[in-house]
């Protein structure tokens, strides 16, 4: 069974607001108050993929032991806490002026204080599949932080980092909707604002450094897996695609680096964010040559010299030089893979980000929670009822994510549901968001939560589910609500 249920709390912009009366503006100080090497797995072509698209877009004493561990484990399961180790959606979460998606991974060990990790997809990627496909929501089970993973909607599922508006604090793109997740983990789930994090690849590990650019008052380090500096891809093309950046075609001084991340806040005077750099030698999509071209950016932002402190090779064809300051502080790391092409992050190398974070200290677990004094009330399903069912799917070699859009088209409220529908021979359900799934693969019925059982008329509600597969990435079929047929659009 994958369970998933944090309720979806509804997020005004009132603090916005309360911010511009008192005097003080939008600035995000008034704004405070979830397989590995799937990418490994994917070639070089992946790479081009991404490229076309930006143009296009878990005897009796021995059996009375094994009961007494049953009923425990039964026990834990229906604690409230017990799903919280599921990715879930946020629907909901403050200023998101370009429609992402929010999805968080609030681990069962989360600290009472968490450290917040965002985690931010490639090009034809999903928060919900760089959530499977990465090693991240595993290191928060083992230390305790909670893990976003914004989802780019647009077509190509592209991040913007681009356009004069993500290019800037407090913009209007991109850049400002994650920072509202941000805010949304620090005020819903007691997120420490000052242990901020961001790593990401591709276009997750461009707007990388765009948000350590952009906001330097809430990252305290990124990780940027194939990225460029910040400002390379800048551009008016309606394709936020730029080949010159993307070629390794643009070069600058560090000054002039620096001085682009510096006019993304010019009023900002204080500490910048650490950075961690990673790049392959045979990267065909975003070339090789922006790796230094980073490096020359970061080191100058943070006035560490361009010459490295320290170079060794931690494993056999990475090399690792370190830029640290006059107190120790290794304020700029970089790793260059040999002959490694667009597929970063390989396995391991998460941990490597973590450990540069200050994240890899295991997390104190919670108290834990009490069971409930009497058996929680539950409601049958009704039977019957219209339904219309529409699947958002994305795939790779071994695996595919699916979000299904579940709609009332009847004339009748639904007040607690249960979604049948068939995998293919092959395919297995990894993970899953929203509802409940059982079993894991050829006829799965997904149930609703706490938060979502409700559909009124005409209303719709969003589930979701990783699915690895050994034959063909056939999309989930045969769907039925509550018994009755469903539509497929």
């Amino acid at each position: 069974m994958f369970h998933s249920g944090h309720p979806v709390v509804k997020v005004t912009r009132h603090r916005v607001l309360a911010a511009v009366v008192s005097g003080l503006g939008v600035r995000r100080l008034l704004l405070r108050a979830l397989p590995v090497a799937i990418l490994s797995q994917v070639s070089e072509s992946f790479g081009s993929l991404e490229r076309r698209v930006h143009v296009g877009r878990a005897v009796k004493a021995v059996t009375g032991i094994v009961t007494l561990l049953v009923a425990a484990i039964a026990v834990v399961v229906s604690a409230p806490t017990a799903a919280a180790a599921s990715l879930v959606q946020i629907t909901d979460f403050g200023f998101n002026p370009t429609n992402l998606g929010m999805y968080v991974y609030v681990p069962n060990s989360v600290a009472a204080r968490p450290a917040i990790l965002v985690a931010v997809h490639q090009c034809t990627g999903s928060g919900p599949g760089f959530f499977g496909s990465t090693q991240f929501a595993s290191l928060a089970d083992q230390f305790g932080f909670i893990v976003v993973y914004p989802s780019a909607t647009r077509a190509g599922s592209c991040f913007d980092v681009s356009t004069p508006q993500s290019l800037t604090h407090d913009g209007s793109s991109d850049p400002a909707g994650i920072v509202s997740m941000v805010d949304y983990v620090e005020q819903h789930f007691n997120g420490d604002p000052s242990r901020v994090f961001v790593t990401g690849a591709s276009s997750g590990g461009m707007m990388t450094d765009v948000l350590l650019g952009d906001y330097p008052d809430v990252f305290k380090a990124g990780a940027a897996f194939m990225g460029v500096p910040y400002g390379c891809f800048a551009t008016t093309d309606p394709s936020m695609w730029n080949t010159q950046c993307a070629n390794g075609l643009i070069s600058k001084t560090p000054q002039q680096w620096g001085d682009l991340v510096r006019g993304a806040d010019p009023g900002y005077a204080g500490p910048r964010p650490r950075v961690q750099l990673w790049h392959g030698t045979a990267d065909g999509t975003l070339n090789y040559n922006n790796f230094g071209e980073q490096l020359n950016q970061w080191t100058n932002v943070l006035g560490v010299s361009q010459t490295p402190t320290s170079t060794d090779t931690p494993q056999a064809g990475w090399i690792r030089t370190r830029y640290t300051a006059a107190d120790g502080t290794v304020d700029v790391e970089a790793y260059s893979i040999a002959g490694a092409g667009h597929v970063l992050p390989l396995t391991g190398m998460a941990a490597d980000a973590i450990q540069f974070f200050g994240l890899n200290s295991a997390a104190t677990a919670p108290p834990p929670t009490q069971p409930p004094t009497s058996p929680p009330t539950t409601t049958t399903p009704p039977v019957g009822g219209s339904c219309q069912v529409a699947d958002s799917m994305l795939a790779w070699n071994t695996g595919y994510t699916s979000n299904l859009t579940i709609t009332n088209s009847g004339t009748t409220a639904i007040n607690g549901w249960s979604l049948g529908f068939t995998l293919a021979a092959g395919q297995s359900i990894v993970s899953g968001w929203n509802a409940t799934y059982t079993p894991s693969a050829g006829r799965v019925t997904a149930v609703n939560l706490s938060y979502n059982g409700s559909i009124a008329p005409g209303a719709s509600t969003s589930i979701g589910l990783q699915a690895a597969y050994t034959a063909t990435a056939a999309a989930p079929s045969a769907f039925t609500l509550n018994g009755s047929t469903c539509t497929v659009s």
